[in-house]
């Protein structure tokens, strides 16, 4: 069985989100999503979600392209998950190209996925806040 591995915040889940994981899933059998947690995302990434960890791990574990799904809690859990997963492919979008390559090298094969034109959280939080902004 080919196991893969991907990342993300995945916060307002929208088609961008389904197609990382459809091509991801489609590299192999069997796939994680690690999942950043809501302590991760504000302390290490500055970033503010939507919705809570749970939340978003339910949706994403409820997706027919999701086998499992883990908590991502740090920056450098990523090695330690290929290995005690026994992960033959590591997904992320094009967007990281080049950040993985040295700490996985020898461990895994790291793919590097384009990202989805026209759609992000970030943009349509954005479009949101115009939005109310504007009212």
């Amino acid at each position: 069985m080919k196991k893969i591995i991907t990342y993300g915040t995945f916060d307002l889940f929208h088609y961008g989100h389904l197609e990382i994981l459809r091509r991801a899933k489609s590299l192999g059998d069997y796939l994680i999503v690690g999942i950043s947690t809501d302590e991760f995302n504000e302390k290490e990434k500055n970033k503010n979600t939507v919705h809570s960890f749970a939340h978003r791990a339910a949706i994403v574990a409820a997706n027919k392209y999701v086998d499992k799904v883990i908590p991502e809690s740090r920056w450098n859990q990523k090695r330690d998950d290929v290995l005690s997963n026994d992960i033959d492919v590591f997904v992320m979008g094009n967007d990281w190209r080049g950040h993985f390559d040295e700490e996985l090298n020898g461990v895994c094969k790291v793919v590097y996925l384009p990202r989805t034109d026209g759609v992000s959280s970030t943009d349509i939080k954005a479009l949101i806040k115009a939005e109310v902004d504007r009212v």
